[in-house]
C-alpha cells in the first residue's frame, strides 16, 4: 500500500515523534530544582523543542539542500538533548532512560 505524500509536517512520523518528545520532556523538567530553570530547564526545553520546529521549516524548503541543513540542525538538537539528559540523570533529576530511548526513534 502506497502512501500519500505528506501535506504538513504534521504527517511526518519523524516530526511526530519529534513532537511527542518535547511534551514529554516539559513535565520531565518541572521537577528539577528550582536553581535549573533558567539554565537546565531552560537548555532543554529549547534543544527538544528546536528538534520538531527545524523539522517543520525544513519541510517547507523549496531545495533538497536547504531542507536536509535543517534537518541537520534538528539532528544536532536532539544530540544536545541526549547531553541535557545524561546530565539530568547524573545530577539525580530524575530518571531520563525513557527520554533517553525516545529519542533513539
Amino acid at each position: 500500500m502506497e502512501r500519500e505524500p505528506a501535506k504538513s509536517c504534521e504527517d511526518l512520523i519523524v516530526w511526530q515523534n519529534a513532537h511527542q518528545f518535547v511534551l514529554a520532556v516539559y513535565p520531565f523538567s518541572n521537577s528539577f530544582p528550582a536553581v535549573e530553570t533558567y539554565s537546565l530547564v531552560t537548555q532543554l526545553r529549547r534543544a527538544a523543542v528546536s528538534i520538531s520546529a527545524n523539522i517543520a521549516e525544513g519541510f517547507r524548503k523549496k531545495g533538497n539542500q536547504d531542507e536536509a541543513r535543517f534537518l541537520n540542525i534538528a539532528q544536532g538538537s536532539l544530540e544536545e538533548c541526549r547531553y541535557y539528559l545524561i546530565l539530568a540523570r547524573d545530577l539525580q533529576y530524575g530518571d531520563s532512560t525513557g527520554l533517553l530511548s525516545a529519542l533513539e526513534e
